[in-house]
């Protein structure tokens, strides 16, 4: 039976799977942003954040803000995969990014990394600050979000050290 108290990856880790899954994505996106490809990796990345959202220290209700852009994200990525009309997936994907800043700069803001704070302040403002504004500016000022994203995840894994009360292995056994 899985232990729910136990982390099974490193933070390390699993600050580095969305930012591996992400990276072609961000680069199919500047290449070629009608890329059909990159709409499953984008599901499967939302879904590897789940695994940083409840790793990383935040309060619970910005955790429910990042689980949110995930199911937010996810439904957008699997409404654009089945030729539902760009402009309804769009604007659910822009509503996801308002939580996705508030689940940023909600867990940037505890970091004890000046560089994570910094990085995750200006990504989350950026992102969900597009989404209100996404009617009046073209998709491409969206695009360093995506970069800046990046850049966090990164200093996320660099930074960042797993909870010593949380080990990824077990120290010793847990009791019966």
């Amino acid at each position: 039976m899985l232990d729910p108290r136990r982390h099974y990856a490193s933070l390390r880790l699993v600050a580095l799977l969305p930012l591996l899954l992400f990276l072609p994505i961000v680069v199919a996106f500047f290449a070629d942003p009608e890329v059909a490809w990159g709409e499953y990796l984008g599901v499967f990345f939302h879904l590897s954040i789940l695994f940083l959202v409840s790793r990383l220290e935040a309060a619970p209700w910005a955790k429910a803000a990042g689980y949110g852009w995930v199911a937010l994200d996810v439904l957008a990525g699997i409404l654009m995969i089945n030729a539902i009309e760009y402009d309804t997936a769009w604007a659910v994907r822009l509503g996801g990014h308002v939580l996705a800043g508030v689940w940023i700069v909600a867990s940037s803001l505890v970091s004890r990394s000046w560089p994570v704070r910094v990085i995750g302040i200006i990504t989350g403002v950026w992102l969900a600050g597009y989404s209100f504004v996404g009617t009046l500016l073209a998709e491409e000022v969206l695009r360093p979000a995506g970069i800046m994203i990046l850049v966090w995840f990164a200093l996320l894994a660099i930074f960042h050290r797993d909870d010593p009360g949380h080990p990824a292995a077990p120290t010793s056994p847990a009791p019966a």
